[in-house]
């Protein structure tokens, strides 16, 4: 099925099976909910009922603005018989308690990347879901973007012949950003391959068709000051396909000068600021490293700027056959012997609109996304490969791979 024939991710309209919004409950009112507010703000098809959060601004604020529910605790949140999803939007290290909380109340699930920092964790949460019949959704994720749905459907209907060959890279200030202390400890999910890279991980076996058969990689640590990994280089082997992935986080080059000046999130960039970050930083010290982490959370002044486009995560050259296609937040431009050619992403409406619909389109039409638990499981095995790749200077196979069609359930 082309891309183009998915209602569920172009339309807002409503039949009558799928006329009721679904009604969602959010674990953890930080930054993560601040990027993704916007989607539950726009889209009718899904309702936020209900929150859970330590932090008495945050409650205040979500009840002011969307009504409902606010609690101290996830548990209690789980206990609301009103919410039918639960988003995890907490830090990595709670995932695996939260998602496993709202499956035993009997919840369906969305939950941030990753979906948690140990593969053995992952498994138990996805056997959770499963057992309790609840649907469990990786997001948001830059899988979902629809540029890069755009360029699957080109590759699934083999139009310009079979995909060989994939580049991925991204250059950002990420290791500059305001963090918390377990954000730059690796054994607790921090450092860019578990927060960034399983970006380009989901975007690039979404390309390939999912199955990652071996990864070689190396990675950087080169700051004492935020001791975890920085940049990184992987290859990945898919069957009849190459994928390489660069990562830097080290707040220098910013990649975004080649996505026509728009940022990750779709709005447009000052590129003349970039560094502002690291010069904060450096500013402030680390004494106030948590105020500005903090002032970045639900209720308080700082948001993100209106988007304008749809999100990206870099540049993206994907080789077929017969044609080179590059991913830009605008849509894809194609190479071909014959011609050149530029194809545009629909009308650009709300960010995250992909998220939501497979919310909806789960939970409503029982048609979960590729982006379910056993695909972010096998996207988690990757990112483990990355780093024990690196750190044995040596190929890594791996064992808990699922594909693109195989992907049914949690």
């Amino acid at each position: 099925m082309s891309l183009a024939q998915r209602p569920e991710v172009w339309s807002l309209t409503f039949d009558e099976e799928s006329a009721s919004p679904v009604r969602v409950g959010v674990a953890g009112l930080g930054r993560a909910f601040v990027l993704s507010r916007t989607a539950f703000v726009e889209d009718p098809r899904v309702r936020l009922i209900a929150a859970a959060e330590p932090r008495e601004v945050s409650r205040k604020a979500f009840v002011q603005e969307f009504g409902g529910k606010a609690y101290q605790t996830v548990d209690d949140l789980c206990g609301d018989a009103d919410v039918e999803l639960v988003y995890v939007s907490t830090p990595h290290e709670f995932h695996f308690e939260h998602v496993r909380k709202a499956a035993a109340a009997g919840k369906h699930v969305l939950v941030e990347k990753p979906l948690a920092i140990s593969l053995d964790d992952g498994i138990r949460m996805t056997e959770a879901c499963s057992a309790a019949g609840v649907h469990l959704i990786i997001g948001p994720s830059h899988s979902f973007d629809i540029p890069v749905q755009m360029a699957r459907a080109i590759i699934r209907e083999g139009e310009f012949g079979r995909l060989r060959l994939i580049n991925a890279f991204n250059y950002t200030d990420f290791l500059y950003r305001p963090r918390r202390p377990e954000e730059l400890d690796t054994a607790r999910g921090g450092g860019v391959v578990f927060s960034q890279g399983v970006h380009q991980i989901d975007i690039v076996r979404l390309l390939a068709g999912g199955l990652v058969r071996q990864v070689s990689a190396y990675t950087g640590s080169w700051d004492p000051k935020r001791p975890t990994e920085g940049a990184y280089i992987a290859q990945l082997a898919f069957d009849g396909c190459i994928a390489s992935m660069t990562y830097s986080g080290y707040g220098f080059f910013d990649s975004d000068e080649w996505m026509d000046g728009f940022g990750e999130l779709g709005a447009r960039k000052n590129m003349q600021a970039y560094g502002s970050a690291r010069r904060a930083l450096k500013a402030r010290g680390a004494a106030s490293e948590m105020e500005l982490k903090a002032a970045r959370t639900y209720g308080l002044a700082d948001r993100p700027s209106a988007p304008e486009s749809y999100e990206h995560f870099g540049p993206i050259i994907v080789s077929l056959e017969k044609a080179d296609l590059r991913l830009t937040p605008a849509g894809l431009h194609i190479y071909a012997e014959d011609r050149r050619e530029f194809r545009p992403t629909p009308p650009f409406r709300f960010p995250r609109s992909e998220m939501t619909a497979a919310i909806h389109s789960a939970v409503r039409l029982h048609r979960p996304p590729v982006q379910s638990g056993r695909w972010g499981l096998a996207s988690l095995e990757v990112c483990h490969a990355i780093l024990k790749s690196a750190a044995n200077n040596a190929p890594v196979r791996l064992k808990h791979q699922v594909g693109a069609n195989d992907h049914v359930g949690s």
